[in-house]
């Protein structure tokens, strides 16, 4: 249900609000409006930005509360004559650094006593094209007694490109700053330029390969709301099982690399083998291993049977079997504890200060988790327990995913004991009509974290702008303060630990 005040307007997760009905404040109220909400730490922003218009820049901003269910949106128009500047927010609240960079980038609006005002990505369309990707901004300390080390963006392995340039003194790392942008797609634009459903629920699979289904839950989220369709009992189950398989299959991935990096081959293997059961599972279900193709606007063409309910099962058990006994032996491994105990420590304090999501604030003791704070789909009905662990070590990010892993089996267990899959599923539509003149935003909580999607539309029902925010856009900066006093060779493990996204970031 909306519900409106003076100051801003007030939604749930997935529903869609008329933009005549947000107040458009002036920028003082605005901005002010947006550290009072911020300052509070059950209020998070979810997403901020601006899109052009025929006089100006409106600017939407989405703050969450985790507490109550209930998304803030506030409003500001920036007239074309009025001087391209606004005071930064970012002094009082550090984790809107990200997004008025990227507004700074995109449209050329000054943010002057934002400390770090640099380019985010490198858009197509960015406002200043002078400024190159070769030439980004390092920051740097004059001193005869350190060095630099850049690492990429091309890497010994298979990987996507990022740069990491470490200044050292000696193999003491002092500061770590992540260049990405390197693999710019366009993909919020190519949203608006393709003109059919199953081309943009295309896309929407694509944004981050390996989350596939959380990002295409989020788009699907948003046209249900945006045309108006109700979707029934069933077909939400099976879209949060299949964000569940997911997330299960690339944590136990990421177990398995961590193990890689510390030379454990035994848990690398096995981790390994058992990662594919659950994805050859998926692949049985829609016929792709990554989940292409499951989700789908409206509907499903990938009905989970009662067939299918008893493979999952079955493959869950035998998995399960195997998973817990050797996580426990990874877990008490001497060789393993000691590379992973208190190592690439974050804390509490930081990662609120810069809006860390999902894995990354919850191994900081920030229950930050979409699922509880912003249920939808079956969620809503089958609550879900988040771990959360205090230390902010790597140890923890190893250990969170174990417990994430075996929470996930027994909420797909809950939920299979309590339905029947016999009921007729939902056939996606082909074609649908959104309302005019709305804003929609979704939240799903993927493996890595809270996406994030909002979709404006014009007065001819046609998309206006499309907004996307993977989690790495936050959680990179993790990576960057957790190297700091540690030696350059303890990088790679955090990094592993981490496992973001550098498309999902590029975009």
């Amino acid at each position: 249900m909306v519900a409106e005040n003076k100051k801003y307007c007030i939604i749930q997760n997935n529903e869609s609000i008329e933009i005549e009905s947000v107040p458009v404040l002036d920028y003082t109220d605005f901005s002010s409006e947006m550290i009072e909400l911020l300052k509070q730490n059950e209020n998070h922003c979810v997403s901020y930005f601006a899109f052009p218009q025929t006089d100006g820049l409106k600017f939407f901003a989405a703050i969450a509360n985790d507490t109550t269910h209930r998304i803030f949106v506030l409003s500001h128009f920036l007239p074309r004559t009025a001087k391209q500047e606004l005071d930064s927010i970012t002094p009082q609240i550090n984790a809107l650094h990200i997004f008025e960079r990227e507004i700074h980038e995109n449209f050329g609006v000054g943010f002057p006593r934002h400390p770090w005002l640099k380019p985010v990505r490198f858009a197509h369309n960015r406002a200043n094209k002078n400024l190159k990707i070769n030439d980004y901004p390092f920051y740097k300390i004059e001193s005869e007694e350190l060095h630099e080390v850049g690492v990429g963006p091309v890497h010994a392995g298979i990987i996507e490109p990022g740069h990491f340039r470490f200044i050292c003194n000696g193999e003491q790392v002092l500061h770590l700053e992540i260049q990405l942008g390197w693999q710019h797609r366009g993909v919020e634009q190519t949203m608006l330029d393709k003109q059919t459903l199953l081309q943009r629920n295309t896309v929407s699979e694509s944004i981050a390969g390996d989350t596939t289904v959380g990002h295409s839950l989020a788009f699907a989220n948003l046209m249900e709301s945006l045309a108006g369709i109700e979707t029934g009992a069933q077909l939400d189950i099976e879209r949060a099982i299949a964000l569940e398989l997911e997330r299960i299959a690339v944590h136990t991935a990421d177990i398995s690399a961590l193990c890689t990096d510390v030379g454990y081959s035994l848990g690398a293997n096995i981790f390994g083998i058992l990662r594919t059961a659950i994805i050859n599972q998926t692949q049985s279900w829609c016929g792709n291993r990554l989940g292409k193709g499951m989700i789908r606007v409206g509907g499903t063409h990938h009905p989970l049977t009662r067939e299918i309910k008893n493979q999952i099962l079955e493959t869950l058990s035998k998995f399960e079997k195997q998973f817990v006994e050797l996580a426990h032996l990874t877990y008490r491994l001497p060789s393993v504890e000691n590379r992973f105990d208190e190592i690439g420590v974050v804390t509490e304090e930081q990662m609120r200060k810069i809006g860390a999501v999902g894995m990354v604030a919850r191994m900081a003791n920030i229950p930050r988790d979409i699922r509880v704070s912003h249920p939808s789909i079956a969620f809503e009905d089958y609550n879900y327990n988040s771990v959360v662990l205090p230390k902010g070590d790597v140890f923890s990010r190893f250990l969170l995913r174990r417990k994430e892993i075996k929470q996930s089996i027994a909420w797909i267990r809950e939920v299979f004991r309590n339905e029947d899959f016999n009921i007729q599923s939902q056939s996606p539509v082909t074609e649908l009509t959104l309302k005019p003149e709305s804003l929609a935003v979704s939240l799903v909580e993927g493996w890595r974290g809270e996406i994030c999607h909002v979709a404006v539309t014009g007065k001819n029902a046609e998309l206006a702008h499309y907004k996307i925010k993977d989690p790495s856009m936050h959680n990179w900066k993790a990576l960057e303060l957790s190297l700091q006093n540690l030696e350059i060779s303890d990088f790679p493990i955090n990094n592993k630990s981490y496992n973001l996204s550098y498309c999902g970031f590029d975009l």
